[in-house]
């Protein structure tokens, strides 16, 4: 067999570019000294590169203050910093049933531990939520509206200027998961009405694993529910009220930053548009080919207008977690199967039966040649149950 064909981009992106590689390799031998908590040159250098990191990415949302752009280890756990940081008992929060488990999860634990209220959002048979069944949902205890950009399962990318809108006029801070669509699709926090956007370095923003984070609004307050060293002030006995401080504790992950730098770097001067008119490109090609296999499912992908780069697809005669050996093996194309860790849309979707669904997810590495490839593999595999 030849080399592995890569189609599980939307877990996380492989490989990264080499200037990714080379940058965190040689930045964090030169420079790995914690950053801004001593007055030495090296400590000042490695805060510059931390600092402008957070400029790259305030300029990527159109944000007005990078001080207000917060490292965390991922978007899981920049969620887990919104939701906890602004629900409390006795209030509501409003979802969908598009979300990843990084935000049903955090919520129901505070629906079962902390006297949260949540309501969720069904999408349409297209994968789209309706802005009006979001906004019938509010009430006057409703402290915050959380929605993926893009579903991790289906590709589908959410009206988040129209919810946006509503919620703005209601006063409720609106949230938008961008782990999906944070280097892949452009995001406008002004122009979208989006109060925090959550987003994780290694997908599409093409920096490497375990760091992410969030920007918040200006006038969104998000509590505090850590505490620890900052490095800044250090005689004060309270965690420090001031951004990007508030949301960030101890250490912050260098070498990730240096990558995610390198990233996103490699991103903007490629273009967000760019890059995903090549990947929608392959998307189409795979839909194409995909729809003339006998036996094959496709889920919400007739029209791939508002989507990323994910397809997802069953054979007929397979549960999806038994193809995933197969398109290994045999084909040397690593994907994903399952229930992609977002049981709620596979609810919706029907699939839950036979265990979820498979998930091809394109990068912008892949080619024309790995998607005839893809293609092949799956006529092959349906040919097993499905004869023609």
């Amino acid at each position: 067999m030849g080399a592995m064909i890569y189609l599980d981009n939307g877990a996380t992106s492989f490989p990264k570019p080499e200037e990714v590689y080379t940058f965190m390799d040689g930045f964090y031998r030169s420079h790995g000294v914690n950053p801004g908590r001593s007055g030495f040159d090296l400590s000042r250098e490695a805060e510059a590169m931390v600092d402008e990191t957070r400029g790259l990415l305030t300029t990527l949302f159109n944000g007005k203050d990078r001080n207000r752009l917060c490292f965390g280890y991922n978007a899981t756990d920049a969620l887990n910093l919104v939701i906890h940081g602004l629900l409390g008992p006795g209030d509501h929060v409003v979802t969908t049933t598009l979300e990843h488990n990084s935000v049903l999860r955090p919520i129901h634990q505070l629906c079962l531990t902390g006297g949260v209220e949540v309501d969720h959002v069904r999408c349409d048979a297209k994968g789209y939520v309706d802005p009006d069944d979001i906004q019938r949902c509010f009430r006057k205890n409703t402290r915050l509206v959380i929605v993926t950009h893009a579903s991790n399962v289906i590709g589908t990318v959410q009206p988040i200027w129209e919810i946006g809108a509503r919620c703005r006029e209601a006063g409720i801070p609106f949230a938008v998961d961008a782990a999906q669509t944070a280097g892949a699709i452009p995001i406008d926090v002004e122009a979208m009405n989006i109060d925090i956007v959550v987003f994780t370095g290694h997908k599409s923003l093409l920096g490497p694993t375990g760091i992410g984070g969030l920007y918040v609004r200006e006038g969104i307050r998000i509590g505090q529910t850590r505490a620890g060293g900052t490095g800044v002030r250090s005689a004060v006995r309270t965690h420090l009220e001031e951004y990007p401080y508030r949301l960030e504790y101890g250490t912050i992950n260098l070498s990730g930053v240096a990558g995610l730098n390198a990233g996103v770097r490699w991103v903007m001067d490629r273009g967000v548009a760019e890059i995903h008119r090549h990947e929608m490109h392959l998307l189409a090609l795979l839909r194409d080919g995909l729809r003339e296999i006998r036996g094959v499912t496709t889920y919400c992908q007739d029209d791939l207008t508002r989507h990323v780069p994910v397809f997802l697809f069953n054979i007929a005669g397979f549960e999806a977690e038994a193809t995933g050996p197969l398109f290994d093996v045999d084909h040397d194309i690593a994907c994903r199967t399952g229930l992609h860790c977002a049981p709620l849309i596979h609810d919706h979707l029907g699939t839950t039966a036979v265990h979820g669904a498979i998930r091809f997810s394109i990068g912008p590495f892949n080619t024309e040649s790995d998607i005839r490839a893809a293609v092949a593999a799956v006529a092959d595999i349906a040919s097993m149950k499905n004869p023609s």
